[in-house]
């Protein structure tokens, strides 16, 4: 098998490895797509050397190519997605019951389990309900996948928040009713207004920054919810009291449990299955494994036309 690693801050090379072999409880997939995550970016920039790399990847979907057991639910030709690391490669190693089977006629990248996994597990705590005014702030690659998720909750009003006008043209034509600057916001969201309160039921962060953080705690109302997905990876964020004088609920968006995130990930594929959710406007770019230093480079410099990228694989024989 073929596998990247990092060998040094943003340089990446591509390895051969004896091929995995599974234990009992594992299958190993001939993998077809794996996704870029920001989670990975840090690691990219910073760590490996020639002799401690390190491997990323873990957005996977594939092909079971062996299966530990041979008595299990799993056959080999069966393409999954799921839960597991060093993604990108020609193979990997997953645990048997940490992997799904994908809705069949969708291309690979159009089927990854794990980032949809986690954007709506953490919506399942927040409960939106039919009619509720919802905004979104931070229309990346997970805010844009938030706008499609919260507009089949049918909001009564949805509202997307980001300064980039192309990610405010994406949400619009992904279900958000209005799109904002978050220095341009209507005052009615942000301020009561009488009788009539216009703020958020629930508000989305989605962009890890301080600044998203602040646009959230202005938009909700008064014993509103604030989840907040956005990766904040390091350092202090900083807490508005004002959500503790308005009641606020706050929910972080993180799951640490594997089987609330396999079960998320279950109600996900189910959606892309009928329609509800795609990735198909989501994922913009495509690489191929030698290429996965650009995917990254990409994603530091955000062009206009860029949401998220992918590396894809040729199927083996």
């Amino acid at each position: 098998m073929l596998i990247s690693q990092v060998i040094g801050p943003r340089r990446s090379e591509i390895v051969s490895a004896p091929d995995p072999i599974p234990t009992p409880s594992q299958v190993v997939i001939d993998v077809l797509a794996c996704g870029v995550c920001t989670s990975d970016r840090t690691p990219w920039r910073e760590h490996g050397t020639p002799d401690a790399p390190v491997r990323l990847g873990h957005e996977t979907v594939g092909r079971i190519s062996a299966v530990g057991d041979p008595h299990g639910r799993w056959s080999v030709g069966e393409v999954v997605t799921g839960l597991g690391g060093d993604g990108f490669a020609t193979k990997v190693t997953l645990d048997a019951d940490s992997i799904l089977r994908v809705p069949a006629g969708f291309a690979a990248e159009h089927v990854i389990g794990e980032p949809l996994a986690d954007l709506e597990e953490a919506l399942s705590r927040t409960s939106i309900r039919p009619g509720d005014r919802v905004a979104v702030v931070g229309l990346g690659f997970m805010g844009l996948g938030l706008v499609q998720l919260a507009a089949a909750r049918l909001p009564g009003l949805l509202v997307a928040v980001d300064p980039n006008p192309a990610a405010r043209a994406r949400a619009l034509a992904l279900g958000a009713h209005e799109a904002h600057h978050p220095d341009e916001l209507p005052a009615a969201f942000t301020s009561a207004t009488g009788d009539r309160e216009q703020r958020m039921d629930v508000v989305i962060e989605a962009a890890g920054a301080t600044s998203a953080l602040a646009t959230s705690s202005s938009l909700v109302r008064p014993y509103g919810t604030v989840c907040i997905v956005g990766y904040h990876h390091t350092g202090d964020a900083p807490m508005d009291m004002e959500l503790w004088y308005k009641g606020a609920t706050i929910v972080n968006g993180f799951s640490p449990s594997r089987p609330r995130t396999l079960r998320a990930m279950a109600d996900g594929l189910a959606m892309i299955a009928d329609g509800r959710f795609s990735y198909r406007p989501l994922i913009t770019h495509t690489f191929a494994l030698e290429d996965v230093d650009q995917a990254y480079e990409l994603m530091e410099t955000r062009p206009s036309d860029f949401v998220k990228g992918v590396v894809v694989f040729p199927e083996q024989d």
